[in-house]
């Protein structure tokens, strides 16, 4: 008997340890009710305080690498994209030279052969194969400076290639050598005319290739974007030029390429005449279109800020 009592107040006794236990549990519990209660007001609080303006990193830096004359040369792929941009606009610049001898009538070949060399191009660089297209980047913060003159450096040897290409072909068919229509007339217009030309086909240029840009994980969409912006400049400088203003399409809207089409005259009757000729070309065929992409690419940014789209 007395075994059996000895058992019975041994499970006795422990039955009472484990209340406490329980006890505990009640007392954590309502101790991080409390203090999920008590922070509720402050998340809360808090949220106003989080609301930005809708220009917020309007001017923030928007590519990745920290580029510098120090390391941008030291990585081999900065020399493929050097590559690509300079083939890239080779044949572009081919294209364009060709469609000043086809006419507006093979617009619709243009414009597919620029997809073509935007698809295969875009892997390499980005595509931009224009100089007011990078100096639009440059300038939104897209683009490192090393890298931008680096780029618009390989577009011009590029497009220097392809006039020795053009114009051999031109004078092997026994012709002299090629007088591109995009130069040969700007007396008649005057300046401000074709500079109006210019910097509005630069804008549509720069704004859809800032579009493009949304839409890179898809290269098709984006060659299709950016070769529709150069499709409509082209269209609306032909239709302006020819019939309103009854200009020989004078426009070109690729500062590479306008540097090899009659840049520096044949002749003149004096330093000044020739040095003003010059400067005016420069600042028609170079200059202002640059200034276009820039505002093209700021015009996009600002209305994609205006709309919300992140």
């Amino acid at each position: 008997m007395a075994t059996k009592k000895s058992k019975s107040s041994k499970k006795s006794a422990k039955t009472p340890t484990t209340k406490p236990k329980t006890a505990k549990k009640t007392v954590k519990t309502k101790t991080v009710e409390k203090v999920e209660k008590t922070a509720k007001p402050v998340a809360v609080a808090a949220k106003p305080s989080a609301k930005k303006s809708c220009l917020s990193g309007f001017f923030a830096k928007k590519y990745e690498e920290k580029e510098s004359i120090l390391t941008v040369f030291k990585c081999h792929k900065f020399y493929g994209a050097l590559i690509g941009e300079l083939l890239g606009t080779m044949v572009l610049a081919l294209v364009l030279f060709s469609l000043s001898l086809m006419g507006i009538a093979n617009i619709a070949t243009y414009a597919i052969a620029v997809i073509a060399i935007l698809i295969a191009i875009y892997g390499f660089s980005g595509a931009c194969l224009n100089p007011l297209v990078v100096v639009g980047m440059m300038a939104s913060r897209r683009m490192s400076v090393i890298r931008g003159i680096m780029y618009i450096i390989a577009e011009v040897i590029g497009a220097w290639f392809a006039w020795l290409i053009f114009n051999g072909f031109h004078l092997a068919g026994g012709e002299t050598a090629y007088d591109a229509p995009a130069m040969a007339t700007l007396a008649e217009g005057g300046f401000w005319v074709v500079a109006m030309v210019e910097i509005v086909g630069a804008i549509i240029i720069a704004f859809f290739f800032n579009r493009a840009l949304r839409y890179k994980r898809s290269v098709f969409t984006f060659a299709a974007t950016a070769a529709g912006g150069m499709v409509l400049a082209i269209l609306i400088g032909y239709v302006v030029s020819a019939a309103f203003l009854g200009l020989n399409n004078n426009f070109i809207f690729n500062p590479a390429a306008a540097l090899m089409l009659k840049i520096f005259p044949e002749a003149g009757e004096s330093f000044g005449e020739v040095f003003g000729g010059v400067c005016q070309a420069l600042s028609l065929y170079v200059i202002l279109p640059m200034l276009g992409g820039v505002v093209g690419f700021y015009l996009s940014d600002f209305t994609s800020k205006l709309a919300g789209e992140e």
